[in-house]
């Protein structure tokens, strides 16, 4: 069973921009404990508009004799900042204002963000993260952790994701803030500001997420005699009242698809080659055969600047939220990999 906290950092917390937050809250989970040698934790990061749940979103990963065990292992998964599941984010309450963010969020990079869980890491008295794992924007925090801490983790998997934000995803992520923008309540200081735009930003995402091949088998029609009200149509209104019903606000999508574009573990690191030449932890990196956001190459060159990394490919039909439903094959890879 999840145990739920959150972290309070009630000092300045300076970020990579110039700009800080007054200070900041974490929501996080824990599954299972922490052992006295101090060498179990698993550390999941999420992605984009998911939460600190994991147990919840990557069914199938987490549980008694699942692949990651809280009767033996030590479980963490915080959410993160700018986001809307219990961490500061835009509709929190400002100290210096006494009034929510709202537009007014400072812009998160992946660093700022791998900054705010490594406070939480101290916080928790963890010396040493076991594997620390992610995929999507997940897998870029799980990446620059390493990079900025090389001595404390001593593996590091990643799932379908990068080393640098690739001109094709910062592409589809402005089409899905334009889609926000032209919402007409977006520039109002209002917490469901720009909902109608949130839907449509979310059901852009998911052709980016899926593939032709995926829609042409799930939202194919039974007759050829259809002139309108299609499948496909339904599917994607389907998709953006879907996050809008969990809650899920316009600042927040917003602002982290600022962050998922800011990756880049090169800058100020002489490139990206010299940065992953600086991660010690033992690396697996994973990619989804038909994944058109972040396709497998990118995962395969990762695992090819990273000494002695291993680099695998799942063949899936569901592109790039092949991360989240292959869990299986993803499981399999896995403890391929650990026994090695």
């Amino acid at each position: 069973m999840a145990i739920q906290n959150t972290f309070k950092h009630n000092q300045k917390y300076e970020l990579e921009s110039g700009g800080y937050l007054p200070s900041f809250e974490l929501a996080y989970h824990t599954y299972g404990q922490l052992n006295k040698e101090k060498n179990n934790v698993i550390w999941i990061c999420h992605a984009l508009t998911a939460n600190a749940d994991a147990e919840n979103w990557w069914p199938g990963l987490i549980g008694k004799d699942k692949l990651f065990d809280p009767e033996k292992q030590f479980i963490v998964c915080a959410n993160i900042p700018g986001s809307c599941y219990g961490s500061t984010g835009p509709l929190s309450i400002s100290p210096e204002t006494g009034k929510p963010f709202y537009h007014t969020f400072p812009f998160l990079t992946v660093r700022d963000i791998v900054g705010t869980l490594d406070l939480l890491r101290q916080h928790l008295g963890i010396e040493e993260i076991h594997t620390v794992m992610g995929g999507s924007l997940g897998g870029q925090q799980a990446l620059e952790w390493s990079v900025i801490c090389p001595d404390r983790i001593k593996h590091l998997i990643m799932v379908a994701s990068n080393a640098k934000s690739s001109p094709w995803g910062i592409a589809f992520r402005e089409s899905q803030r334009q889609a926000i923008e032209a919402d007409p309540t977006w520039k109002q200081s209002i917490p469901e500001v720009g909902m109608e735009g949130l839907k449509v930003a979310r059901s852009i995402a998911l052709l980016s997420y899926r593939n032709y091949v995926t829609y042409l088998q799930s939202q194919s029609e039974d007759s050829d005699n259809k002139v309108d009200d299609f499948k496909a149509s339904s599917y994607q209104r389907y998709q953006g009242e879907k996050l809008a019903n969990r809650a899920f606000n316009a600042y927040s999508y917003w602002k982290l698809s600022k962050t998922m574009d800011s990756h880049n573990a090169g800058r100020n690191r002489g490139g990206v080659d010299k940065a992953l030449s600086q991660i010690k932890a033992k690396t697996l990196t994973i990619g989804i055969s038909s994944d058109m956001l972040f396709p497998a190459s990118e995962s395969e060159f990762i695992a090819n600047n990273i000494m002695g990394a291993t680099y695998e490919e799942i063949d899936s039909l569901y592109g790039h939220d092949g991360f989240l439903i292959e869990v299986p094959k993803l499981t399999e890879i896995i403890q391929r990999f650990y026994s090695k």
